[in-house]
């Protein structure tokens, strides 16, 4: 009961952190992205689906590791961002692209595992109770996949996740063709339809409603490296469902600088598997980053990858607080920390060049891609 009411304390003290009057506000930057854009396409075999889904991704390559790793090159990082499309129906599209820079835009990457993912000391999670909060936003944005995973709401009919809980770097998972998405709603005693309820018909538990995917785009840079020195950099992946889901979504957009970001803190929820049933909200500290790592230590547990990391600044072009997804919850590594390993939880950076990557799927126009 304690940990509820210091959620409930901590939810009510988000809206009123920083007053509107206040002189400093932590501000969303202003980034011009580079331009991603379509130069050809291959039709590929038919995958076989034959994979074990992985629910968490462990890589040793910390982060020393990243920073003894040289710059990409130019035609690296577009065979990185090169993608595979696979369709409902089993067919799968290799996609090649151009990458465009305008202004100075780029990417590129910077510079002992271990069977459960971490809880540091005190369990800090919060299972999220009552359709007052889990069918609110930011909450009723997380969505569970039907291989285990946990996806966010990215638009009307997108949703972004971890390329892990697709592929596993060799093969498409079970199940990815028929891959679905599940959304939290009220179980309602009667059997209704959970329309018109009145004071007699009380929703009991939740439960998810179902809607099938129509397509998955997976980074090349994912399927290339495969969680070793620069596959977890690209473990994300974006969902294009039949059908709108009809809920308030959240944008994404480019990952700050751990140093800009509110209090140095990121927030995620998500399905972790030792809660069934439950949604699973978090914060917690960045301990450090590479140009596409966020390293903390954030309690979670497997099926929580996929979470879309997020923060809440001010964007001063709308004059409005915002919250946005800066990252995706992936895996761990363990990280040379002065001498002595530490484990930590990664979150994968949206830098300027995938979120011009995933902007572009999720739009299909450049044009409304620029402002990151």
């Amino acid at each position: 009961m304690a940990g509820v009411q210091t959620l409930i304390l901590f939810l009510c003290a988000l809206k009123n952190v920083l007053p509107s009057n206040s002189r400093w506000k932590p501000t969303w930057p202003s980034y011009k992205v580079p331009v991603i854009l379509p130069q050809s396409t291959l039709n590929l075999d038919k995958p076989q689906f034959d994979a074990e889904t992985k629910l968490e991704v462990v890589s040793s390559c910390g982060l020393e590791c990243h920073k003894r790793s040289p710059l990409p090159t130019y035609e690296e990082v577009k065979d990185y961002l090169s993608y595979e499309t696979l369709y409902a129906n089993g067919s799968l599209v290799e996609t090649e692209v151009g990458i465009y820079i305008i202004n100075n835009g780029g990417d590129g990457s910077q510079g002992r595992s271990r069977t459960k993912r971490q809880i540091y000391g005190y369990d800090s999670r919060f299972s999220i109770f009552g359709k007052d909060f889990l069918l609110n936003y930011p909450f009723s944005t997380s969505v569970k996949l039907s291989t285990g995973c946990t996806g966010t709401l990215v638009a009307e009919k997108h949703v972004l996740t971890a390329a892990h809980c697709i592929h596993d770097g060799k093969s498409y998972v079970k199940g990815a063709q028929k891959l679905r998405v599940g959304f939290l709603k009220p179980k309602v005693k009667d059997g209704s339809k959970g329309t018109n309820i009145t004071s007699s018909t009380v929703p009991e538990k939740m439960k998810f409603q179902w809607i099938r995917v129509k397509r998955t785009h997976v980074p090349k840079g994912w399927i290339k490296g495969n969680a070793n020195d620069i596959g977890m950099d690209y473990d994300y992946a974006l969902l294009e469902l039949k059908k709108p889901h009809k809920r308030k979504f959240m944008k994404i957009g480019v990952s700050p600088p751990a140093r800009q970001l509110p209090g140095g803190r990121i927030h995620f929820s998500g399905y972790d598997n030792d809660r069934p049933g439950n949604l699973v909200y978090r914060f917690c500290d960045v301990k450090d980053e590479t140009f596409d790592l966020l390293y903390q230590q954030c309690d979670a547990q497997p099926g929580a990858s996929g979470s879309g990391v997020y923060v809440r600044m001010w964007k001063r072009q709308h004059q409005k607080w915002e919250r946005k997804i800066i990252g995706i919850f992936s895996g761990h590594q363990w990280v040379d920390m002065n001498g002595t390993p530490q484990d930590f939880n990664v979150a994968v950076r949206i830098t300027p060049l995938k979120y011009a990557q995933i902007c572009y799927w999720i739009k299909g126009n450049y044009l409304d891609c620029r402002d990151g």
